[in-house]
């Protein structure tokens, strides 16, 4: 792997010396390194079993993030688009960890209701990304509930029938849930730019207490639906979401749609990591179906 590091850098123009290369835990998916050189520090993934689009996407959302100027994101130095089989990276700056306050919580929320502000006049994403290891189909389409309905919960439906994680009545509810879809959520909400995978671990603070997002799954669709994430699995700070709510309130109905929202990602639980999470999806479905 370390020649395999070397031949990336000179990619994207370091040939200096390498001064440091150490292992980072912390990812499912990929080999992460934390690699110093004459030139810069880098944060580089290495994976060989990944689609040919797999970093490029990932890359595609940091800047498409960057570019609106309202929150961090690490520099993006070279990415890969391997064959079947082949050797890939991802080369991106290094974030130094840091550690903040209440302020630097606000502060995310702020730049995050910022971000969502930055909209399309469509829902969903023009090309397939992923959540996870699993794919994520995108097209677009003019109602939210048409993207959420056929790219979102129907693939989930799809990916679990596979899986044995979604038979009998489970299968039955969601998809009459699935049918209902337009009596739980709105069809035309603002169409902002979400992250589309923002949980605990895809934001830091730098060494200043600066927000920084890593890791995005991008889409467009209802800042809700991000929101809802964020509190699925024991939620941000407190001053996260008070300032959210001063620059992007929520609707006044959030509540009534945080876990049809939360329900997607929940259905991504189970397929990748199984029954753990059938308790919680079943309770959902339950409450809006019967």
């Amino acid at each position: 792997m370390e020649a395999f590091i070397r031949e990336t850098l000179v990619k994207q123009g370091d040939e200096s010396r390498v001064q440091s290369l150490t292992p980072v835990s912390g990812g499912d998916i990929n080999q992460s390194f934390y690699v110093e050189t004459e030139k810069r520090s880098y944060f580089i993934k290495c994976n060989e079993k990944v689609a040919s689009h797999f970093f490029e996407v990932e890359a595609e959302g940091l800047k498409l993030i960057q570019n609106t100027g309202a929150i961090k994101v690490p520099e993006v130095y070279h990415y890969d688009i391997p064959q079947q089989g082949e050797k890939a990276a991802l080369a991106m700056e290094w974030i130094e960890p840091g550690s903040g306050s209440s302020a630097s919580a606000s502060n995310f929320g702020r730049q995050l209701a910022e971000m969502h502000n930055h909209t399309s006049n469509k829902y969903g994403y023009g090309k397939p990304t992923f959540v996870g290891e699993l794919d994520q189909p995108n097209e677009w389409c003019t109602t939210w509930t048409s993207y959420y309905s056929h790219y979102r919960l129907k693939k989930q439906l799809e990916i679990g029938i596979s899986r044995g994680t979604i038979t009998g009545q489970r299968h039955e509810r969601l998809e009459k849930l699935i049918k209902r879809l337009t009596n739980f959520i709105p069809a035309r909400p603002k169409a902002s730019l979400l992250h589309g995978d923002l949980w605990g671990g895809n934001w830091m603070l730098d060494q200043e207490g600066t927000p920084v997002l890593i890791d995005p799954s991008i889409l467009y669709g209802d800042h809700a639906f991000e929101l809802a994430f964020t509190e699925l699995f024991g939620g941000f700070p407190h001053a996260f979401y008070n300032e959210y709510n001063t620059h992007h309130p929520l609707p006044d109905n959030y509540e009534d749609t945080k876990p049809v929202y939360q329900l997607f990602y929940l259905l991504v639980h189970l397929n990748i990591f199984g029954e753990s999470y059938g308790p919680p999806v079943d309770r959902i479905l339950k409450h809006y179906i019967g």
